[in-house]
């Protein structure tokens, strides 16, 4: 009998044992040291002219080549990857954003000059070049489709400028949407990632990228546990793009959709509960050009499965631009297949959109619309790219939201693709006037009624007049 409970003692503790045994003995340094030195941390540097009473560096300090006698300079740091031994870095847009210069940190203190090759503020992506002339360690993207809830996964980046951190944690849940653009599709972690690490990869343990670190949900601006990754499914297409181009060149259909409801589809006499709903068709656009009607469920793109309309946004956005493409629709309870031309969506000139200050509203050199921040929240004047882009009917006047600081004041308040039809009880369709209703209540940090348009139904929000 002694037997048998000591036989059965060893097959109970076989379990654990055979499970712990697929993760490495002494942790992940040898991971670390594989893969760390690919990662890199990012300098930018951008000339103010006229400000004074800035800080300066002091002597000696890494960061004193960024004094100037001539004119003031802002810094900033943040993290990045390279993909190829002739230098091509992957990073986020906001790190390198309205940058002067940008310099590219080895993990062993070596320093390279880097240019942009290209950038998409849609997905926050952006891509460098480094100026070298031998080759760079460098890592490989992944397939983050693969990624499942409990994997686990290390983040390697430069938080709060310190250099060369790894954290490890899980994949805490797939498909996020934090509401930071039409293109979102975030992993969500539980490594430790804070401010510095944006840009900065997030790996699988095999040494694979699956996701860029592009922001966190925190009340105090540091980690909490709830880290968020663009993944390398939205990632590579988009740097495809701008190693081949130069830019991204998104497809177009030249529809407004929704997420399926039982009222639309009880109209479609469709009683499944994945799809598209058409709510709009843009005149002479690809749709219109094909047939398509408000009210049709899209079911399929090609030979991809449409779960809702965010994943129809993202099919028709990575589509090549001049292919035609075959939608399975429902209509009328009728299931039919219609061939529609995949245009090329025209988004403007980018990087304007997001005004880095809380100042002057800024104009585009272009003579596009003004945008700047309010309170935490980056705004801009309507214009015909703004409103293709977030599906803002012709009708509608006001200020688009494009994007709302992570853990500042006003987070979860409004979301990206909201319009801000009037502050405190007034009409605001131009920054200047938001500037001035802003000034008033920031004094006392009153808090502002605003009536906003969402997805083509009005309700009324309360702004803290703070941004953090």
């Amino acid at each position: 009998m002694r037997a048998f409970f000591a036989s059965l003692a060893l097959v109970l503790l076989a379990g654990p044992a055979l499970a712990q045994s697929r993760l490495p003995a002494a942790g992940f340094a040898d991971l670390n040291e594989r893969l760390s030195p690919a990662v890199v941390n990012i300098a930018t540097s951008q000339r103010v002219e006229g400000v004074d009473d800035l800080p300066r560096f002091p002597p000696g300090s890494p960061l004193e080549r960024f004094n100037s006698d001539e004119q003031a300079q802002i810094t900033s740091l943040g993290s990045g990857f390279i993909i190829s031994a002739d230098g091509i870095v992957v990073t986020n847009n906001h790190v390198i954003e309205s940058a002067d210069a940008i310099e590219v940190i080895l993990q062993n203190g070596r320093r390279y000059e880097a240019i942009v090759v290209g950038r998409d503020p849609a997905t926050d992506i952006a891509v460098l070049r480094m100026q070298v002339r031998e080759p760079m360690p460098f890592v490989e993207m992944g397939d983050s489709d693969t990624a499942r809830v409990g994997d686990i996964v290390l983040a390697i980046g430069n938080p709060f400028g310190l250099g060369g951190s790894l954290s490890v944690g899980v994949v805490s849940a797939r498909n996020r949407n934090i509401d930071a653009g039409r293109y979102d599709d975030f992993i969500q972690t539980d490594a430790a990632i804070n401010r510095g690490n944006s840009g900065g990869p997030l790996f699988n343990t095999d040494g694979e990228v699956i996701g860029v670190n592009t922001a966190i949900l925190s009340p105090t601006g540091t980690s909490v546990g709830i880290g968020f990754a663009t993944p390398t499914s939205i990632v590579r297409p988009v740097v495809d793009q701008i190693l081949r181009y130069g830019e991204i060149r998104r497809g177009w259909l030249g529809v407004r959709l929704a997420n399926l409801n039982a009222a639309a589809a009880e109209r479609a006499g469709y009683r499944g509960e994945s799809g598209a709903v058409v709510t709009r068709v843009t005149p002479g656009g690809p749709a219109a050009t094909a047939g398509l009607r408000p009210g049709d469920i899209v079911l399929k793109f090609g030979e991809r499965d449409v779960t809702d309309s965010r994943s129809l946004t993202r099919m028709v956005g990575e589509a090549q631009v001049g292919s035609e493409v075959v939608l399975e629709i429902v209509r009328e309870g009728r299931r039919m297949n219609v061939n529609v031309a995949i245009e090329r969506l025209e988004e403007g000139e980018p990087g304007r959109r997001v005004a880095e200050g809380e100042d002057t509203p800024e104009r585009r050199n272009d003579g596009g619309p003004r945008g700047g921040r309010i309170f935490g929240i980056a705004l801009s004047e309507l214009d015909a790219s703004l409103r293709e882009e977030f599906q803002i009917e012709p009708d509608v006047q006001g200020l688009v939201v494009l994007a709302v600081d992570v853990g500042g004041a006003n987070e979860g308040v409004l979301r990206a693709g909201d319009v801000i039809e009037q502050m405190a009880f007034q009409d605001t369709d131009n920054m200047i006037a938001a500037r001035a209703i802003a000034g008033e209540a920031a004094v006392g940090e009153h808090n502002v009624v605003v009536r906003i348009n969402r997805e083509g139904q009005r309700t009324f929000r309360r702004l803290r007049a703070r941004s953090s």
